[in-house]
């Protein structure tokens, strides 16, 4: 075993432990909860090691790296998610290789991600980003809609063809009521998605929780985790 597949491979034995004890705690089967390792800004050799130790679910946030780092681990069984704010002139390339973008959060990219989906014969998987530090009507800083419209949005995903209506996503916001509060953060999105449940029965995805906050995340009772500086350690600095 290399030096870089020992080091990933007792990285997610911690992570993997957390998250058992966080079910456990919570009362949820471990099942309940699916590992994304968020792999941007690490190589895809590293991609590569994670599939070796068992990892399925990898996730990217910049169309520039995760193209081609996509294509160079074609040949493994992968499922891509797009977690990254998504400009319209990167949704085609976006397109040829996530099969999940978590970042949907407004009219004009659903719009263009149908577009795209229909001329590459794809049906994507959508998640509704939801900016729970906005206030009605507005973005938060990280992307999102604001809670109350996630409701009209989920319509025009479900309205447009090559387009499926997954759940929703959220990232513990830095900025009004819950800054600092994520279990509290994490306890709201479950809210919405109970009501968007309520008229979508099959978007019961919820993507929240990230390496500092996840057990509060499976604690509220989201589905999916992203998890990449406590997997693939702290981030080179971008140039």
């Amino acid at each position: 075993m290399t030096d870089r597949k020992a080091e990933l491979a007792a990285n997610l034995a911690q992570v993997e432990e957390r998250i058992a004890s966080a079910c456990a705690a919570a009362g949820r089967k471990r099942e309940e909860v699916t590992l994304i390792v968020v792999t941007k800004t690490y190589p895809a050799s590293d991609v590569r090691i994670l599939h070796q130790l068992g990892v399925r679910h990898v996730a990217e946030n910049r169309d520039q790296d995760a193209a081609p780092k996509a294509t160079a681990c074609a040949d493994l069984s992968l499922t891509w998610h797009f977690v990254g704010q998504l400009q319209t002139n990167k949704v085609r390339s976006v397109i040829g290789y996530a099969d999940v973008v978590q970042s949907v959060d407004r009219a004009r990219l659903v719009t263009a991600l149908s577009a795209a989906a229909v001329r590459g014969e794809r049906e994507l998987g959508c998640l509704i980003q939801v900016a729970l530090d906005a206030e009605s009507g507005e973005r938060g800083e990280r992307g999102g809609v604001a809670p109350d419209g996630v409701a009209e949005l989920a319509a025009a995903i479900c309205a447009a063809p090559g387009l499926r209506l997954d759940g929703l996503m959220t990232v513990a916001p830095l900025a009004g009521e819950f800054a600092g509060r994520q279990r509290a953060a994490f306890d709201r999105l479950m809210e919405i998605s109970s009501r968007l449940r309520a008229g979508h029965p099959a978007a019961n995805m919820v993507s929240a929780g990230m390496s500092g906050d996840l057990e509060d995340a499976v604690a509220a009772g989201a589905t999916h985790v992203r998890v990449g500086t406590a997997v693939l350690g702290v981030r080179p600095r971008l140039g």
